[in-house]
C-alpha cells in the first residue's frame, strides 16, 4: 500500500491506495478540488461540510449522466451489431441464391455442349 497526501479545501489528507495508483488518486483529488472551487465561487463560503456535500453531489450527477450516455451508446452499438448481422445474413442468402443460379446455368451449358457433341 502506498500513502498519498492530497489537499482539498486547504486541508491536507493522508490517504492509502494500491501501489502504482498514487498519480491517479492525486488526479481524482484535483478533479474534486476544481468542482469544489467552482461551487465556492458560485455560492461563497456556505460551510465546509455543505460545500463538500454539494461537490460530491455534483460529481455523482456527472457520473450518472455519463452512465446514461454509456447505456445509450451500448444500446446503439447493440442495434448496430444486430443490423450488421441482419445485413450479413441477407448478403449470405443472396450469394447462395446467385451460386445456385450459376450452378443451374452451368448445368444447362453442360447439357447444351453434350447435345452439340452428339449432333
Amino acid at each position: 500500500m502506498a500513502d498519498v497526501n492530497v489537499t482539498l479545501n486547504g486541508r491536507t489528507y493522508r490517504l492509502e491506495c494500491d501501489d502504482g495508483e498514487e498519480d491517479h488518486l492525486v488526479e481524482l483529488s484535483e478533479m474534486v478540488q476544481v468542482r469544489h472551487d467552482k461551487l465556492q465561487k458560485k455560492f461563497g463560503q456556505v460551510g465546509d461540510d455543505r460545500l463538500l456535500l454539494m461537490t460530491a453531489l455534483m460529481v455523482a450527477d456527472e457520473l450518472t449522466e455519463m452512465e446514461k450516455k454509456l447505456e445509450e451508446v451500448e444500446a446503439a452499438q447493440a442495434s448496430s451489431d444486430q443490423q450488421v448481422k441482419s445485413t450479413e445474413s441477407r448478403a449470405a442468402s443472396e450469394i447462395t441464391a446467385v451460386a445456385d443460379r450459376i450452378e443451374v446455368l452451368n448445368a444447362a451449358l453442360g447439357d447444351e455442349k453434350a447435345a452439340a457433341a452428339k449432333g
